[in-house]
């Protein structure tokens, strides 16, 4: 069976090509997947847009409001860098449902992977940083509401510190938070995960896979997670230009095949999001994206 694929043409909220945020890459991300036969036009799993009770779950039920009727304050649109217009709220719940859509594909197949996912800066009270909902955080929310597992691990790979899923999870003892990132890079006021493996400027191939191979032995015998969710931004990449580490192609691929692998060897489920990636070159960091899509692929 293939490993299931998610992706929702909304995940793209069409932003102008010079905005920070490189939207236009979950369009190019999808279509580079089907150039390359790695998922088939008709291959993918299509999401609802997740449920304002599911959003509740891990945010606060007046800034859920405020997205979904568009009354975001100015000073919470300012904090996640770009105004919440009806297709960007509309873009955040099906990123949401799609990472919903990949935990139970997951729990019944082994591993999914959503197109979109892992907006990590946001909140219980708010966004922040790209990140209206925290997808994952919900996510992991709705399976332990459903009485769907007792145990969540989160893995954070995106260069950035995944402050707001630590802070949402941090006086639940059923989740357990693993932050890989650079340490001197946003946010400036981290927060404490129940792990959190700071790197230094520059870390490369060798020296992040030994940190990342030690901090996955950990957090598993400390978690003792029934699914995993993966974050695999690709934003440590030498190239990113919100980086700061200094990856390669071949190490970010290692890098998935490392962690997909780790859980897969023991067979918890895992489900994968794409996270960050900040490239002003939408080919190469659509490209740099489809890695974790192809590595999830060799474990069919």
């Amino acid at each position: 069976m293939p490993v299931p694929m998610i992706h929702h043409p909304a995940f793209d909220a069409e932003f102008d090509a010079h905005h920070r945020f490189p939207m236009s890459k979950f369009t190019r991300l999808v279509q580079i997947l089907v150039e390359d036969g790695i998922v088939a036009p008709d291959g993918f799993h299509i999401p609802a847009p997740a449920l304002p009770g599911w959003l509740r779950l891990a945010h606060d039920p007046l800034y859920v409001d405020q997205v979904l009727f568009t009354a975001v304050p100015p000073a919470i649109e300012k904090a996640i860098g770009f105004k919440v217009d009806e297709r960007v709220a509309m873009r955040s719940r099906c990123a949401t449902g799609g990472t919903v859509l990949a935990a139970k594909l997951a729990l019944a197949e082994g591993l999914a992977c959503n197109t979109a996912g892992g907006s990590h800066h946001a909140g219980r009270a708010g966004g922040a940083g790209f990140s209206v909902f925290n997808d994952v955080a919900v996510a992991a929310s709705v399976l332990l509401a459903d009485g769907d597992v007792g145990q969540v691990l989160v893995v954070d790979c995106d260069v950035h510190q995944g402050d707001g899923t630590a802070r949402i999870f941090a006086e639940n003892p059923r989740v357990f938070t693993l932050s890989i990132h650079a340490a001197r890079n946003y946010p400036t006021d981290k927060a404490q995960s129940d792990l959190d493996v700071p790197l230094a400027d520059g870390t490369g191939d060798i020296a992040y896979l030994e940190s990342l191979g030690a901090a996955l032995t950990e957090a598993t015998r400390q978690g003792r997670p029934e699914i995993v969710f993966y974050n695999a931004g690709v934003d440590p990449h030498a190239e990113d230009r919100l980086g700061r580490l200094a990856l390669s192609d071949s190490g970010l691929a290692e890098r998935d095949r490392a962690v997909i692998g780790f859980f897969r060897d023991r067979n918890i489920p895992v489900a994968c999001v794409v996270g960050g990636g900040y490239s002003r070159d939408i080919e190469a960091l659509s490209r740099r994206h489809t890695i974790l899509h192809r590595v999830a692929r060799e474990f069919e």
